[in-house]
C-alpha cells in the first residue's frame, strides 16, 4: 500500500480555453478562432487579441465558416445585433482573405 507521501505529483495539465465557431459549430482552442466583438458604441470589430469589452462570437479561420456566419446570419445571432452594411461588407472583405 502506497501512502500519499510515496507518490509522486504529476504537474497538473494546463487548462485550454475552448469556443464554438458560429459557421460550422465545432468546438476548438479560442486561440484558432477569430473574435467579432460588438463594442458598447455598437460597432463590429475584429478583435485580434481576444480582450476587447463587448459581447463576442468566433469563427474560424476558413472562408467556408465566415461565409456561413455572415449569410445565414448566425452571427448576428450570436452577436444579439443586427449587423450593419459597413461592418458586414468589412467582415466579408477580412474573410476573402482566408484560405478556403
Amino acid at each position: 500500500m502506497t501512502t500519499t507521501s510515496q507518490r509522486k505529483k504529476q504537474p497538473r495539465p494546463k487548462h485550454v480555453p475552448e469556443r464554438t465557431c458560429v459557421g460550422c459549430r465545432k468546438v476548438k482552442e479560442k486561440r484558432e478562432l477569430i473574435r467579432i466583438v460588438c463594442t458598447e458604441s455598437g460597432g463590429i470589430e475584429i478583435d485580434p487579441t481576444g480582450k476587447k469589452s463587448g459581447r463576442g462570437a468566433y469563427l474560424c479561420k476558413l472562408l467556408t465558416c465566415w461565409e456561413a456566419g455572415l449569410g445565414k446570419e448566425h452571427l448576428d445571432r450570436a452577436l444579439r445585433t443586427k449587423i450593419a452594411v459597413e461592418d458586414r461588407r468589412r467582415l466579408t472583405q477580412y474573410g476573402d482573405m482566408l484560405p478556403g
